[in-house]
């Protein structure tokens, strides 16, 4: 194990009654970071759990409370070989119609990961200034962004086979059909990740219990990734009940 993840922190848990609990706080975190910086470099993901969040900043952001005029945002990850029937399931058109054309952002200061720009994804967000504060999703086996059981602390952004446990879980997206769903996607890596000043983290649903529940046994373990948050020194975990359920008590 790389000597920088050594040791281990406790996460900041929050236990709330549904969704709407969940996107009012876990916003007041992001709010507060730009009210304080200006110009912070958001570290964002696609899925169900951050759009309530979005909605939020999009609210505040309407309501002239913050600005994201200055903000960069830098994405988890992005889908590869995407066919032109389901390019409305790209993350890059997931993030304009959930966040990015209801707010007053460039679009030039808006970064996703593709198969052209992997190997320098991560020097991209060194130059930029480092993710200030990194929202994540939670996938069922415990995967975070596009990272698989199995993958290592040390991964930097990388291309990535997607699992069939993720296809399984994505085909809602496709239509029910796994097969169009596709094998391979760009993913920021665990290192990529962990080097987020913040990190906060949405898992809804009794799916992601089990998850969770790993997490919060304070135990690394590489086949479930969400565990190599235990090394991060600021993470904040939301959930509902349901998705609490199977945390020790």
């Amino acid at each position: 194990m790389l000597r920088i993840f050594k040791k281990k922190y406790t996460i900041k848990l929050f236990v709330c009654k549904d969704e709407e609990e969940i996107a009012e706080k876990s916003s007041k975190i992001f709010i507060d970071q730009i009210l304080c910086k200006q110009n912070s470099i958001l570290g964002l993901a696609t899925g169900s759990s951050p759009v309530p969040l979005y909605k939020k900043l999009i609210k505040a952001n309407k309501e002239k409370k913050i600005s994201f005029e200055q903000i960069k945002t830098f994405n988890l990850d992005e889908y590869i070989g995407l066919s032109s029937e389901y390019i409305d399931q790209s993350y890059k058109f997931f993030m304009n119609e959930n966040l990015f054309k209801n707010v007053n952002i460039s679009l030039c200061n808006t970064h996703f990961p593709y198969k052209e720009n992997c190997e320098n994804y991560d020097k991209d967000i060194k130059n930029a200034g480092g993710i200030d504060l990194q929202v994540l999703g939670l996938g069922e086996n415990g995967h975070i962004a596009f990272n698989e059981p199995g993958t290592k602390l040390s991964a930097k952004t990388h291309i990535v086979k997607i699992t069939n446990s993720t296809k399984k879980a994505n085909a809602r997206f496709f239509d029910g059909d796994e097969s169009k769903v596709p094998n391979e996607a760009v993913t920021m890596g665990i290192k990529t990740i962990l080097s987020a000043k913040k990190i906060v983290l949405i898992a809804t649903g009794p799916k992601k219990a089990d998850a969770i529940a790993k997490l919060f046994a304070n135990e690394y373990d590489p086949q479930w990734p969400c565990t190599s948050l235990l090394f991060h020194p600021d993470v904040s975990v939301f959930v509902d009940y349901q998705a609490a359920s199977k945390i020790d008590k």
